[in-house]
């Protein structure tokens, strides 16, 4: 319900799972013992008994809940922006060009000179196109992503 949101938040560098899987208790007790908050827009689960913090999400928008969370929160994400693997959520770290050289298509690694890997699933991000969109876009929710 809110995986596209997940991913956002990981782009801007916040530590965002998603679990849908998880329904109810279960998803409260993960929530507490990560020291999670919990974004809903499931009303029922807001009439669990003690649930950990939580936020229900008004909209079905992304950049509406974006917005939200970003502002509920009071989140600072642009000096943590590309800071996390967008699809496990782990810290990326710097690699050494050369290292890519096998991994990456050779346009990319012949017009690239920073590169970063997720430790976790060997994910391989370098700053191009998707990085300018997403730019662009935080720009568009009236975030300076420059």
């Amino acid at each position: 319900m809110l995986g596209r949101l997940a991913v956002w938040l990981r782009l801007l560098g916040y530590d965002a799972t998603c679990a849908p899987q998880l329904t109810g208790r279960a998803l409260a007790r993960h929530a507490r013992h990560e020291g999670r908050v919990i974004l809903t827009r499931d009303r029922r689960l807001l009439r669990e008994l003690n649930l950990p913090p939580t936020l229900f999400i008004d909209s079905n928008d992304f950049r509406a809940q974006l917005r939200q969370v970003i502002s509920t929160y009071t989140l600072q994400p642009l000096p943590r922006i590309f800071t996390r693997c967008s699809r496990c959520n782990e810290a990326v770290v710097a690699i050494d060009k050369e290292q890519v050289r096998d991994q990456v298509p050779t346009y990319v690694f012949s017009t690239q000179d920073h590169f970063v890997h997720c430790p976790r699933c060997r994910r391989i991000y370098w700053p191009a196109t998707h990085a300018e969109r997403v730019r662009e876009e935080l720009q568009r929710l009236g975030l300076n992503a420059a």
